[in-house]
């Protein structure tokens, strides 16, 4: 199956219907999860109507450490197997990531200063998504300093190695004293959350997983017409010359 997928015709051909599928669902599950989540879910007995930010907050921190799960095991893909689609998928993943970690970042920051009383705090989990973030844009200058083949190698490297901060920010919770609650969807005892307010941050996850596909996708097709057109990776770096003068 990877062999097959390998294939960028064989590709093309299998992701054709999952496109169209990805957006309608994103659509679907951000419009009604973001309409409950605002309007149809009731505020926190403690946080009251700022607990809403929850619901942007989470869905992004989840899509932010998948994405660089996804990165890393797809350049692990093109690091080992030497497949050139699985590096494509890599790169083109990589900007949504650093999206999202992005946004759970300032979501987190806006959350934190209506809880906490403060924007910022060298707490764990924030700490290890900063590290994230840099990791994500460490990442994307590598592809844009080096020619195709060399960043390829380079950035799977940082990619692999920096897998390692995902169980840190994972477990920062339980391993060291922080401001973040511990885990009260993924619990062995189940969610420790009132299904007024589980069924739209569910929703909203599965419009952002949904939203990642769909942008993927797209990206990964573009990037490979562009590939079949000739067009590179990225823009030379051609250094501008003055024009020779033409003699009179």
């Amino acid at each position: 199956m990877l062999t097959q997928l390998s294939n960028p015709a064989r590709f093309l051909s299998v992701t054709r219907p999952v496109l169209p599928a990805a957006g309608v669902i994103a659509l679907l599950c951000l419009g009604v999860g973001s309409w409950l989540a605002f309007f149809g879910s009731p505020p926190d007995f403690r946080q009251g109507e700022s607990v809403r930010i929850m619901y942007v907050h989470v869905p992004a921190a989840w899509g932010a450490l998948q994405t660089y799960a996804f990165v890393a095991i797809a350049s692990l893909i093109g690091f080992v197997w030497r497949h050139r689609l699985a590096d494509v998928a890599a790169r083109e993943a990589a900007p949504l990531g650093l999206a999202f970690t992005v946004l759970a970042l300032v979501t987190g920051s806006l959350w934190g200063k209506v809880t906490w009383g403060v924007f910022w705090d060298w707490d764990p989990r924030l700490t290890s998504m900063m590290v994230l973030a840099f990791l994500y844009a460490g990442y994307l200058a590598i592809w844009r300093v080096m020619d195709e083949a060399q960043a390829a190698r380079t950035a799977a490297l940082l990619a692999m190695l920096g897998a390692v901060n995902l169980p840190i920010i994972k477990f920062s919770v339980e391993w060291w004293d922080t401001l973040h609650q511990k885990a009260t969807v993924i619990r062995a005892d189940g969610p420790a959350m009132p299904a007024s307010m589980l069924w739209p941050l569910g929703l909203m996850t599965l419009g952002y997983a949904a939203l990642f596909v769909f942008v993927l996708l797209l990206r990964m097709r573009s990037a490979l017409a562009r590939r079949r057109a000739g067009v590179p990776a990225r823009p030379s770096r051609a250094v501008l010359e003055p024009a020779p003068e033409v003699a009179s």
